[in-house]
This record gives C-alpha cells, sequence and structure tokens, in this order.
C-alpha cells in the first residue's frame, strides 16, 4: 500500500510538473509574423502616396514626423499661419499669458499674440526614459488646460513594436495617445504617469487622435480606434483619473464611422492609404463642444465624396453616452477636416482644421463658427 502511495506520488508530481511547464509556455507572448499587405495599384493617388509631378517617389511612411521633443534643437522663425504645412492644427488661446498656443500633428508649437504671425517651431515635451523617448511619430497633438494645470494629448507610435495583424491587411504597430503634463502652456509636457512604459488603452489597438473632454467634473479621453484595424472605424471613450495620469473605465464606444451617411468605403471612392489598398471607413480627430443653447455635440473627420471632410453629431441625451445623431451633411468638405474650436480673446468662436490641394501638403486654415443656436454654423473664411 505504501509503495503504490509513492508511485502515485511520482505521477502526480510529474503531473503537475508538466503541466507547470504548459502554463509557464503559454503564458509566453506569440510571437507576431508580419501579415501579407496590398499595395495600391500603379498610378494610384491618396493619403500618404508620391505627390503630385513626382510619381516615381516611394510612398510616405505611416505619418513619420520629426521629434519634437524639447532635446532637439530648431531654427525658429517667424512666419504667416498660410505657411505652416501641418495636419490636424489645434489652437489653446491662453489667458494666463494672452498667447495663442498652435500645435498638431508633428508635434512642435507655434506662439502668436495675433493669430497671423507665429514663432516657431518650438520642442513640445521631454519624453526621457520612456517608451515614448526618440519616437518620431507624433500626431494630432492637443494642449488642454484643465484645472489649472497643462496638458498635451498626442498619438505617439513605435514603428519598432508590432502588437497586432489583420491578416493580408495591416500590421499594427504599437500606437496609443498619451497625456502628458507641465505647469506652462509652452510645456515641457512629461508623462504624469510613474510607469514609463504606460498605455491608456489596451496595449494590442490602434489608438490615435485622443482628446481631453470635461463632463461634470470627470474627465474623459475620447479617441479612435483606427479604422485600419477595425475596418469600420470607431469613436469611444475612457473615463481619466482626477489628475488624469491614468484610465479608470474600460472603454466604451459612442458610434462606428458607418453610422453617418457622409463617410465612403476607402477602396471603393478611390482613396489608397499610405501606398495601400485598405478598404474600410474612417474615422478621426473628434472634439466634443457645447453650443450656447447648452446642446452638446462632436466634431470628427472622414472621407467622402470630396475626399477629407468634417462630420458633426449632436448628444440626444445631452451627455457623453448619447445617442449620438450624425447630421446628414458634412459641416465641410474639399479635402478639409480634423477640425478643433477655439474662442478668441475678443469673444470670436473659430474653427483651426487643414486643407490640402489635390494631395499637397496640409496647411491650417482658420473659419468662423456661429454656436448661439441648437447647432453649429459655419462661417466665412477667417484672415487675421
Amino acid at each position: 500500500m505504501k509503495k503504490m502511495t509513492n508511485i502515485s506520488l511520482v505521477v502526480f508530481c510529474l503531473a503537475m510538473s508538466v503541466s507547470l511547464s504548459g502554463e509557464a509556455q503559454t503564458s509566453v507572448k506569440k510571437q507576431l509574423v508580419p501579415t501579407v499587405t496590398i499595395p495600391a495599384p500603379a498610378g494610384s493617388k491618396g493619403f500618404g502616396m508620391p505627390q503630385p509631378g513626382n510619381p516615381g517617389a516611394t510612398p510616405a511612411p505611416r505619418r513619420i514626423r520629426v521629434s519634437a521633443s524639447v532635446t532637439e534643437q530648431r531654427e525658429i522663425k517667424t512666419i504667416l499661419l498660410d505657411s505652416i504645412s501641418m495636419s490636424d492644427p489645434y489652437i489653446l488661446a491662453d489667458d494666463a499669458t494672452k498667447t495663442y498656443y498652435l500645435t498638431g500633428s508633428g508635434g512642435c508649437i507655434y506662439k502668436s499674440t495675433d493669430l497671423k504671425n507665429w514663432s516657431g517651431p518650438y520642442g513640445a515635451y521631454d519624453t526621457h526614459g520612456t517608451w515614448m523617448e526618440g519616437i518620431n511619430f507624433v500626431a494630432a497633438a492637443e494642449i488642454h488646460h484643465v484645472n489649472g494645470k497643462y496638458y498635451y494629448a498626442a498619438s505617439f507610435g513605435d514603428r519598432k513594436e508590432l502588437v497586432d495583424v489583420v491578416p493580408r491587411r495591416y500590421n499594427v504597430y504599437r500606437h496609443q495617445t498619451m497625456i502628458l503634463e507641465s505647469d506652462k502652456a509652452e510645456g515641457p509636457f512629461k508623462l504624469k504617469n510613474p510607469d514609463p512604459n504606460y498605455d491608456y488603452l489596451p496595449h494590442h489597438l490602434d489608438i490615435i487622435d485622443g482628446t481631453i473632454y470635461m463632463e461634470n467634473g470627470q474627465a474623459y479621453m475620447v479617441f479612435v480606434n483606427e479604422w485600419m484595424q477595425t475596418f469600420d472605424g470607431t469613436m469611444e471613450y475612457v473615463k481619466l483619473s482626477p489628475d488624469l495620469s491614468k484610465t479608470i473605465s474600460a472603454p466604451v464606444m459612442l458610434f462606428r464611422a458607418t453610422e453617418s451617411p457622409c463617410p465612403l468605403e476607402m477602396v471603393g471612392n478611390g482613396e489608397m492609404t499610405y501606398g495601400l489598398k485598405l478598404p474600410g471607413w474612417v474615422t478621426d480627430g473628434p472634439e466634443l463642444f457645447h453650443t450656447k443653447t447648452g446642446k452638446l455635440g462632436m466634431l470628427w473627420a472622414s472621407w467622402g465624396a470630396k475626399r477629407y471632410l468634417e462630420c458633426v453629431a449632436y448628444s440626444q441625451s445631452g451627455t457623453i453616452d448619447g445617442p449620438w445623431i450624425q447630421e446628414e451633411k458634412p459641416f465641410i468638405d474639399n479635402n478639409t477636416g480634423h477640425g478643433m474650436l477655439f474662442r478668441t480673446f475678443d469673444g470670436k468662436l473659430l474653427l483651426s482644421i487643414h486643407h490640402a490641394e489635390d494631395d499637397g501638403p496640409r496647411k491650417p486654415q482658420l473659419w468662423e463658427v456661429d454656436d448661439s443656436g441648437d447647432k453649429l454654423v459655419l462661417g466665412k473664411r477667417f484672415n487675421p
């Protein structure tokens, strides 16, 4: 009986050893193998494709930009707004300094006191010691003033770390909207979270264009799960801690691109993206706002009949949870989009937005906006 017990004990120990070994093996992260991507047909045009007059050029890598780190040296100049090449322009009117701060894709900061003459580019952030150090992908940067602090929200991307694969479609590299903090609007902005490898959203998701929104004292990040990963781009939110240093809720989906009549399917619409033939519907660049009557709305961008365009939706409940009712027509189109609202020091509501002629460089524009009713009304082009 004792002999059988010992044998049983040996068998049990061996079984446990095999089981634990298997658990250890399965706990090791599966190695991702890049998928085959489908190149755009010869002669195609589209976002990130060769510029007109240079048909032999190699398509641009996905949103590769010069780093906006404060550690880099750069020549500071004063230039006119329409001389700046920039996607996704965002302007903060800072009451403390009576200065306008312009940022966007690329991440650098420009300063102005009259909206016409801008000095820059200045470095914005110090990411030394974090996963963002040395990264040259920075998109859709914004500067928000919340509870006495300034927050820099921008999409950072690491082209060396593959986090997901969509078979025969797209290789997803690490993209996260990150929030950095400073005591001044001009920075330098540093990661508030003590973990230098922190992600605000799940690591495997392709997250871009996050913006900060406050409702009843609660801070939110409203963000895009990129259509290149999801096919039908989403607009979602997470709740943030009071100091905006971390996420405190699971993501909540607000709507998909196809819930609006304005976006068109990219390949069917003749749009090629970064040299690839990628079908799907785009969500980009959210910004939430209230009209003077208290109506809650959201500006967001996509691609449609006249290329890049600006959509608008309104919350039926008056809260971030919606439901969100999409307007039938674009707020502005003609290859113009990713709009952000700000109010000038003399009280005029303006829309900062980028426009491109064909596949040429994107340049900031300013438009007047009337928010006196339940819905925004686009006014005339504003020339400072």
